[in-house]
């Protein structure tokens, strides 16, 4: 459209000049004796006549060939001031800065430009993460004699649920039984070691016992009970309470070596690697208990994921196997350490599972709420523009039109808004409509807003 004008005005400069030249004629016809009369001063007055007419016309043609002359001066200085005024355009936006904007009131007329001040907020985002469910390590028993011994009877089969403190098999061990009698001897020795003490006083006091064999006595008492305690302590290394060792008794049907596996956990029997008749040692736990209430859902992560993630925050659990079903739990642990082959870290979660659906080695997705970032600033996500490969925001200068780009780091994105973390203050006003128009015309040098309006 500029161009068009512009080649109107030359036809119309054009067209002046010409007539302006043929007006000049009669009057250069007039004049132009006056020339020749100046360079022919001895000739005659006819001579002087016709010279004074020829320089008179002489001086029309000079003054029309100086008019046309200014009117080409007059058009040349137009169109340079017209290329001048675009130079300053375009030179406007370079010496406002390399991230600045600046803008005549033409140039903003046909763009929407808004702002609004940057408020306080965060932006929750959700997270997806591949999963696998895994038993809870910490509701999972691992039961074993604590002595060499042989499985005399399972009471309890695969998948049959147990009760804490219920007996789960019978064991038989040579070495318990061998620990049982000593403890009946120490336990015997000791009981007869305090009864003669307690006798001994009684006859010092009435001064019938010397101090000698009160003192003789009081020793083989203490020697007792020391005895007696190393035969407790023994068995309660092999796995008895103290309610079992003191139910020990030499007069019982059931032989001394007989030992009984219980379960410390509620739960079902999950797992049985032992048979009738086989002998295992204190390093082996053939017997699995386990607590299907809750189970462990066992998430990768990214490296650029990482700072997203959080102790406490809520996971979804959704399974192709049961995709009607949903499950729900929080993140309880975060791997400080990312696995050599895939680069990812661990991340675990505590998941519900009241009514046992959950199987340990499913796979499904996992969806975590992450939470915003404190302090963070919330702008629509339009407002953030991409500019030297880092992202920025537009703020408004000191004079209308002006605008800066500035760069900002920014956070989670939620329902058409964003979080800017840093690089603006809250309150500050930020080009919320527009801002893509203003990045056109930046990244363009202004060459947009210069020539397009």
């Amino acid at each position: 459209m500029n161009r068009t004008n512009h080649t109107y005005r030359r036809l119309s400069y054009s067209i002046a000049l010409a007539l302006m030249v043929g007006l000049a004629g009669p009057a250069a016809a007039e004049t132009g004796g006056k020339h020749a009369d100046h360079e022919e001063p001895k000739a005659g007055h006819e001579e002087k006549e016709a010279g004074h007419e020829d320089h008179q016309g002489h001086e029309e043609e000079e003054a029309g060939h100086e008019d046309h002359e200014g009117h080409e001066e007059e058009e040349t200085g137009h169109e340079d001031h017209e290329g001048q005024g675009k130079k300053d355009s375009h030179q406007g936006h370079e010496e406002a800065g390399a991230d600045a904007v600046h803008l005549t009131d033409e140039q903003l007329d046909p763009l929407t430009i808004r702002t609004a001040p940057a408020e306080p907020g965060s932006a929750e985002s959700l997270l997806s993460l591949p999963a696998t469910v895994s038993f809870n390590a910490d509701r999972v028993a691992m039961i074993g004699p604590r002595v060499r011994a042989k499985l005399v009877r399972m009471n309890k089969g695969l998948g049959d649920p147990v009760s804490a403190g219920e007996v789960i098999a019978e064991m038989d061990s040579v070495a318990l039984g061998q620990a049982k009698a000593a403890y009946l001897k120490a336990r015997a020795r000791f009981e007869t070691a305090r009864s003669n003490y307690e006798r001994q006083k009684g006859l010092n006091a009435q001064q019938i016992a010397s101090d000698a064999t009160l003192v003789e006595a009081r020793g083989r008492y203490r020697e007792a009970r020391a005895d007696r305690d190393a035969a407790v302590e023994t068995l309660r290394l092999y796995g008895l309470s103290r309610e079992a060792i003191e139910a020990i008794d030499a007069n019982s049907e059931q032989p001394l070596s007989r030992y009984s596996l219980t379960s410390p956990i509620d739960g079902v029997l999950q797992r049985r690697a032992v048979s009738p008749g086989q002998t295992v040692g204190p390093e082996s736990t053939p017997i699995h208990v386990v607590d299907t209430e809750t189970v462990w859902l066992e998430m990768d992560a990214f490296e650029k994921q990482i700072a997203d993630l959080a102790v406490g925050q809520t996971v979804r659990l959704s399974l192709p196997a049961l995709p009607e079903q949903g499950f729900q739990g929080r993140v309880d642990w975060i791997s400080r350490e990312l696995a050599a082959d895939s680069r990812t870290l661990t991340v675990r979660a505590v998941i519900d599972n009241p009514d046992d659906l959950l199987r340990a080695g499913m796979f499904g997705t996992a969806t975590v709420q992450t939470d915003g970032h404190p302090g963070a600033l919330l702008v629509p996500v339009g407002a953030v523009q991409r500019f030297e490969d880092k992202p920025h925001v537009f703020v408004s200068g000191d004079e209308p039109g002006a605008f800066r780009a500035k760069p900002v780091t920014v956070g989670h994105e939620s329902n058409g808004m964003i979080e800017v973390r840093s690089g603006i203050e809250a309150g500050q006003p930020v080009v919320v409509e527009g801002a893509f128009d203003l990045m056109s015309i930046l990244t363009a040098g202004g060459r947009s807003a210069a020539h397009s309006h």
